[in-house]
């Protein structure tokens, strides 16, 4: 798992936004297996994750967080959400985390205003809506349910760039620090620990080539079995 005592790396603006175009080209099946020789066993989340609307695409970026809890307060807004997703800025995902059950964290205003920052996307342990208008602006979210039910007055945010933990494939809760990595995709969704973000961007693309040949040896007709021969197990 994460050592939160491992230097964070420090990444330019440019070097951020080619990490995550680079990512956004590698499948987190790929990540995985990487992650699982690196000794990273628990990095993927629950299958509950899905992109909305269903064709949201890919998303890939730096993990900015915001909690909240369930609690009641009076109807007119939360402004400490409007302030937490103030600090959001290009190549980052808000990744978005609390107790709540049945309600939405995250809308279509929402998504329009961390769209004009540059945000790449959000990854809600929680319900979103406004799928439709969400889909108009091709803002990608990947979140455990869609809910009408708005969080104003049932669910408020407490805190923004601290660590979150998210459900996890396996069952288990999974840290996610200001500064990892998220990426989803068609197979779920997925979160890389910073301080092995490059080694594991390297390796993925390396086993993603891998593939590539694969694919094209079975086309010209080698068999599944010559090709494992030849390029090795994947």
């Amino acid at each position: 798992m994460p050592n939160e005592n491992v230097p964070t790396p420090s990444f330019s603006p440019e070097q951020r936004e080619d990490m995550r175009q680079r990512y956004l080209r590698v499948d987190t099946s790929n990540v995985a297996d990487v992650l699982d020789t690196l000794g990273y066993l628990n990095q993927g989340l629950a299958p509950d994750f899905a992109p909305y609307p269903a064709d949201a695409g890919r998303m890939a970026g730096f993990a900015y967080t915001i909690r909240g809890q369930m609690t009641p307060y009076p109807l007119g807004g939360d402004a400490d959400k409007m302030q937490a997703c103030q600090g959001l800025s290009a190549n980052e995902v808000s990744v978005w985390s609390g107790d709540g059950e049945g309600i939405c964290y995250f809308g279509e205003l929402i998504a329009i205003g961390m769209k004009e920052r540059g945000c790449a996307g959000a990854l809600v342990d929680g319900g979103v809506r406004d799928v439709r208008w969400i889909k108009a602006i091709q803002f990608p979210v990947f979140a455990r349910y869609r809910t009408p039910v708005q969080s104003i007055a049932r669910w408020k945010v407490t805190a923004c760039q601290v660590p979150v933990y998210l459900r996890g494939a396996a069952g288990s809760l999974i840290a996610v620090r200001p500064g990892d990595f998220i990426l989803a995709d068609e197979d779920g969704a997925i979160v890389i620990p910073v301080e092995v973000l490059e080694q594991v961007l390297l390796e993925s693309e390396k086993l993603t080539r891998t593939e590539e040949n694969i694919r094209a040896e079975l086309q010209k007709g080698m068999t599944l079995a010559q090709a494992l021969e030849k390029f090795g197990h994947v």
